[in-house]
Order: structure tokens, then C-alpha cells, then sequence
């Protein structure tokens, strides 16, 4: 009985000992200690935590990459790969793999611009009703023709604009035949038949279609990059206004715009940028993409950015803190100003996502001027540290002193900028 009872106890101690093991500090710590650590030559020092015992550089380069300045304590040499062993009596017991990138910088904008888009194809943003000898009807709902969906072609040509479609329309009709309509929905493309109507009101054949061929708006330019004239802007996606879905662009010009007067936001109702579009030093560049992370081409002359003309480095999304930080945006005519922000959350993400970060206006003259994030404001670049870590994206309808920003790496990601190109050529050597 007594043997079972010391039994027991010292079953429960080391039951005890077991659970506590991870509140101990060091193994903590020791879980603290990240797997990989990626950053750029020539920027910050890699500081690491420490276990109490030896650290070890070993390099997988053949030239040196990093070099120890202390215990925790590295800087960086040469772009490349390498590693930070912890050793225990000579044994490693955790190894941390390190990248280093070429130091990369960009030009931080927050200009305000005009963004003119070209539809691919047309349009379908709705329908009518005809009045024909046999009664109301819409041919093209009748064709299966839907709000959202493109027309590239019709009898097998290329359609670019609405212009296009009425002659098309036209000689159906008076031939009695029907248009042969290449349709694409989402990702889908296929081919159906629209027989034109005589609309007995005005004596026209018609197909009972509303069409969009382009779309206008303004925004901010978060960054270009001097060398190559690559730029992003917005942050997000542009949509069309009636459809509510992603416009497929043909092509299109981003132009300076002037800010004119602005709509403060209140909960429930996001303010708004009232700008002029300025034409006289005619178009910026042009744009290439519309994506979920903003609109991006290729500028065709350099800006001028007032006092932050200045090529500044990038954070990757695991280098962005919870605290202050600034944005750059133009709340009055072209002049772009810095304002005080917070990061309230950031994710350090392995992949492009939108919305990595929730953000907070206190700075009290845009709070003033704009009562928080309003349209507009969206590709606001934003910076932390000296670094440019992303943009803002969206306002939060029932709070717009915040939003969402995007990590800045997607979106150079998607103007076709490789930070990491020169690190991946290597590691494929």
C-alpha cells in the first residue's frame, strides 16, 4: 500500500513536471526562434533571440552572407543563403535558414490620378424590354446573355468598343438572320445565337442590351520603380459600378488628377474624393492589369514627388509591426502630404492575400479634412521604419478612421517585379 502510494506520487510529479515544461523560459524562447528569417543586404542588422548557448554561421553560398557581430547579433554581407545553428556541448539543436535579398527600393507616390479603363470587349451591364409586333420582350435574356458577361465577338469579329455593334445589329435585322455572339462568363467563353427586334416605338432593330466599353474613376499611386518605370496603384481590384464584378481590360491611362473638394465619411457611409482629372501634361503611363491587388503599367515619364523623391527600401510582410507608421496621400489640389496612421494588426503571409493589414487614422488634420479613410484614398502608400510596407485598401463602413492595407511584396509581386529573382536563380544553381 505505501509502495503504491510513493508510486503514485511520483506519478503525479512527473505528470507535473511534464505540463510545465512549456512555461519554462527557454522553452519558450526556444519556440520563439523562427525557422526561416528573410531580409535584404544592406538594410538591418538579424537579431535573434538567445538560448545561453553557442550560435554558429554556416554558410550555403560559396561566398560569406552573413557575419556575426555579437551572439544574437548578425549583419549581412552578400546577397545569398545561409544558416544560424544553435549548439549545445557541440551538438546543434536548432537551425534557423537565412535569405538574404538584393537591397530593393522604390519611389513611394500617394499622387492622386485618373484611371481611365478599356473594357475587353463590351460590357453587358443590363437589359430592356423591346416592343415588338409579338409583344415585350429582350432578345438577348432570350439568348441567355447575362449582366456581367463580355461580347468579344460577333460574327466572328473582334469587338472593341460599342460603336462596333451596331452595324452588326443593323444589317441582322434587315437580313432577318441572327448574330452569331461570342460570350465570356467568368473564366468560360462560349457561342450563342441573338436574333435582333424591331422596336415598333422607334422603328430600329435592337437586342434588349445596356453596354460599357470603358470605365473612369481616381485613386492614389502607391510606388514606381525608377529603373524599370513598372508601377502600382489602388490596392484593389476595380469593379464596374453596376455589375459589381472585376472589369476585364483591353487596355488603359492613368493621368494626374487634382483634388478638388472631399465628402467626409461618417459610420455607414464611406466619404469621398471629388477630383478633376488634369490632362495638360497629358497621360502618366499606361495600365497593363487590373487585379485584386490594384492596377498596374508602366509609367511613361518620371514624376516629381516634392520631398519624397527618394528611393526608399521595402518591408516584407513578416518585417511589419503593431505601432505607428505614416501614409502619403493628397487631400487638397496635387500636394502630397505624410499623415500619421497606427498598424493596429499585421499577418505576416507566405502568399499574396489582400487585407494583411488593419490600420488606424490619428493623425488630426486628416481626421479633420476626411473624418478617416474615404474613396479615393485607396494605393495611399504607407510606411513604417523608413519602409515602405503597403497601401491602403478599403475603409470599414462603421468605423472609416480604419481599414484594410495590402502587404506591398504582392503587389510588386503582380506588376511584374521579382524581389526574390536573383535569390531563386540562385538556389536553382
Amino acid at each position: 500500500m505505501k509502495f503504491n502510494s510513493i508510486r503514485n506520487g511520483i506519478g503525479i510529479m512527473l505528470l507535473v513536471a511534464f505540463l510545465s515544461i512549456p512555461f519554462l523560459t527557454p522553452f519558450q524562447t526556444y519556440l520563439s526562434i523562427p525557422n526561416q528569417i528573410t531580409t535584404f543586404h544592406n538594410q538591418d542588422n538579424i537579431d535573434v533571440p538567445t538560448l545561453g548557448t553557442s550560435v554558429a554561421v554556416s554558410s550555403t553560398d560559396d561566398n560569406q552572407v552573413i557575419q556575426a557581430l555579437g551572439d544574437t547579433e548578425f549583419t549581412t554581407v552578400s546577397p545569398g543563403q545561409s544558416e544560424i545553428v544553435y549548439e549545445l556541448a557541440g551538438l546543434p539543436i536548432k537551425k534557423v535558414n537565412v535569405d538574404i535579398l538584393d537591397d530593393f527600393k522604390v519611389i513611394p507616390s500617394g499622387h492622386s490620378i485618373g484611371v481611365n479603363l478599356q473594357t475587353l470587349g463590351v460590357l453587358v451591364v443590363g437589359h430592356h424590354v423591346i416592343d415588338s409586333k409579338n409583344g415585350k420582350k429582350s432578345p438577348a435574356e432570350e439568348a441567355n446573355i447575362q449582366v456581367g458577361d463580355t461580347i468579344l465577338k460577333i460574327n466572328g469579329k473582334d469587338i472593341s468598343s460599342m460603336k462596333d455593334v451596331a452595324p452588326f445589329v443593323e444589317q441582322a435585322g434587315d437580313d432577318g438572320k441572327a448574330l452569331n455572339v461570342t460570350i465570356k462568363r467568368n473564366e468560360e467563353t462560349f457561342e450563342t445565337k441573338l436574333k435582333p427586334t424591331m422596336d415598333e416605338k422607334t422603328n430600329e432593330y435592337k437586342i434588349g442590351l445596356y453596354i460599357r466599353d470603358s470605365a473612369a474613376g481616381i485613386g492614389t499611386m502607391t510606388f514606381y520603380d525608377p529603373k524599370s518605370k513598372k508601377y502600382g496603384a489602388l490596392g484593389h481590384v476595380i469593379s464596374d459600378m453596376d455589375t459589381k464584378k472585376p472589369i476585364e481590360i483591353n487596355d488603359g491611362t492613368i493621368v494626374y488628377s487634382s483634388i478638388k473638394s472631399i465628402e467626409k465619411g461618417n459610420n455607414g457611409v464611406p466619404g469621398e474624393k471629388h477630383a478633376e482629372f488634369s490632362t495638360a501634361d497629358g497621360e502618366l503611363g499606361t495600365i497593363t492589369k487590373n487585379s485584386p491587388f490594384g492596377v498596374f503599367g508602366k509609367l511613361n515619364k518620371d514624376l516629381n514627388n516634392g520631398e519624397f523623391n527618394e528611393p526608399m527600401p521595402i518591408a516584407l510582410s513578416s518585417e511589419v509591426k503593431e505601432g505607428p507608421a505614416k501614409i502619403l496621400t493628397v487631400i487638397e489640389g496635387s500636394k502630397v502630404e505624410e499623415f500619421d496612421v497606427d498598424i493596429v494588426n499585421s499577418v505576416p503571409q507566405k502568399f499574396p492575400a489582400t487585407k494583411g493589414m488593419i490600420l488606424k487614422i490619428t493623425d488630426p488634420e486628416l481626421l479633420d479634412a476626411t473624418g478617416g479613410i474615404v474613396q479615393g484614398m485607396s494605393g495611399s502608400p504607407i510606411i513604417q521604419n523608413g519602409k515602405v510596407i503597403g497601401a491602403v485598401t478599403h475603409v470599414f463602413v462603421n468605423d472609416p478612421t480604419s481599414g484594410y492595407g495590402v502587404h506591398i511584396e504582392w503587389m510588386l509581386n503582380e506588376a511584374g517585379i521579382d524581389i526574390y529573382e536573383k535569390s531563386n536563380d540562385k538556389k536553382a544553381s
